[in-house]
């Protein structure tokens, strides 16, 4: 069966399913017809809430790694960043998005890799009330996508878009949100501004800057290159608030901030450090 046919075949299962249940397993059947990745998962952003998974593959095995994620992980993901940061939309691979000094980060260690995955891409489309991040992953267990695959996933990103927009609603739709408890409908926004006031009472903001790009997983040169300063001058920066935050390396770096937030009851803004230390 050509290409053509094959998704022919599929996009005919997946338009009668808009609307319904079995709308995001008739897509996911679509994209692993045309490329062979073995952990895709649909992540919906919508208002303020916590992200929600839509749809993911493997439940038994990655719904841990799955819940730190919607924990806060998905803060400082790069696919995350590049839809509500850089406000990009489309079809994106992993080395297009992630910083310098990526898989040295702290969220690459402590949830990328541990969740199996080598590699990335998706889709950033769009819908009604926010955005969804559709991710192609692969594991050790299958071949990296080559540049012909990745390219049928960029050439077919407009019948994707629709089909979205079209089950989840459109950026322009009068879409009531769904219903989340009270402690959800905002933690997306809470967790977002911890992050952004992380150290703001103990460092200077040329400091909270540093540790903040630290956190994102950017290198000592990416963060140099980014500032206007030298390597010299984003080390001594790194080392003086490692020294006022009592830590000595990113890891430590990391958890403080985890550490901190749990620390907090009812967080509503702030610097989370500010009764910790």
């Amino acid at each position: 069966m050509s290409t053509l046919a094959n998704f022919s075949q599929h996009l005919s299962n997946v338009l009668p399913s808009i609307q319904s249940k079995h709308f995001a397993p008739a897509l996911a059947s679509l994209l692993r017809s045309l490329v062979e990745a073995d952990d895709l998962t649909f992540i919906l952003y919508l208002g303020h809430q916590a992200p929600k998974i839509d749809y993911f593959m493997q439940p038994d095995e990655r719904e841990s790694k799955l819940q730190l994620f919607q924990q806060g992980a998905f803060l400082v993901d790069p696919f995350y960043l590049a839809a509500t940061k850089s406000e990009k939309k489309g079809f994106f691979t992993l080395k297009e998005l992630a910083p310098e000094g990526f898989k040295n980060s702290e969220y690459y260690r402590n949830w990328y890799r541990l969740s199996g995955l080598q590699d990335e891409c998706g889709y950033l489309i769009d819908i009604a009330n926010g955005f969804i991040n559709i991710s192609l992953g692969h594991t050790a267990n299958v071949a990296k996508l080559n540049k012909s695959q990745r390219q049928s996933l960029r050439d077919i990103e407009p019948a994707i878009v629709t089909l979205c927009q079209q089950h989840y609603g459109s950026p322009d739709s009068n879409v009531a949100l769904p219903s989340a408890n009270k402690a959800d409908e905002t933690l997306r926004l809470q967790l977002q501004t911890a992050l952004d006031s992380f150290g703001r009472t103990v460092l200077t903001d040329r400091e909270c800057q540093v540790i903040n790009m630290l956190m994102h997983g950017h290198s000592t040169k990416s963060i140099a290159e980014l500032l206007c300063i030298s390597t010299e001058t984003v080390k001594l920066h790194r080392k003086k608030s490692y020294a006022k935050l009592d830590i000595n390396s990113q890891s430590e770096l990391f958890y403080l901030f985890i550490d901190s937030l749990m620390s907090v009851k009812d967080y509503k803004s702030g610097d989370t450090l500010s009764n910790y230390l």
